[in-house]
C-alpha cells in the first residue's frame, strides 16, 4: 500500500515536498515513480527513481525544478518541488514498480498505485 502526502496549494514560484510510504517489506527492491494527472489529461510520469536510488529520470518539465529521492530505511520516497508553475497543478500519484529491466517511465509498468495528494499552483 502506498500512502501519497504532502500536496496542497501554493502560489507559482513556491516549493513543495510530497512523500509517499509504503506498506511493505521489500520497499528496497521497487523502483519508484511520481505521475501526475491534470483535469482532462492523461496520466504523465514526472520522475522516476531506481529501487537503490543510484538512477534517477525526469520528464523534460520537471528537469531543474524537480528531485525525486527516496529513504529505504523509512520506506518512502519523496518528490521536492520547485519553482513551481500553474501548469504543475494536478493529482500526483506515486506508483512502485516491479520491471528491473531499466527504470520505468510508463503507467503501464508500475503495478501499485497510491491515492495522490492534489498539488493546485496558483498564479
Amino acid at each position: 500500500q502506498l500512502q501519497a502526502s504532502g500536496g496542497g496549494l501554493v502560489q507559482a514560484g513556491g516549493s513543495l515536498r510530497l512523500s509517499c510510504a509504503a506498506s511493505v517489506r521489500t520497499f528496497s527492491s521497487y523502483n519508484m515513480g511520481w505521475f501526475r494527472q491534470a483535469p482532462g489529461k492523461e496520466r504523465e510520469s514526472v520522475a522516476a527513481i531506481s529501487w537503490s536510488g543510484g538512477y534517477t529520470s525526469y520528464a523534460d518539465s520537471a528537469k531543474g525544478r524537480s528531485t525525486i529521492s527516496r529513504d529505504n530505511a523509512k520506506n518512502t520516497v519523496y518528490l521536492q518541488m520547485n519553482n513551481l508553475k500553474p501548469e504543475d497543478t494536478a493529482v500526483y500519484y506515486c506508483a512502485a514498480s516491479s520491471y528491473l529491466e531499466s527504470l520505468p517511465e510508463l503507467p503501464s509498468q508500475y503495478g501499485y498505485w497510491g491515492q495522490g495528494t492534489l498539488v493546485t499552483v496558483s498564479s
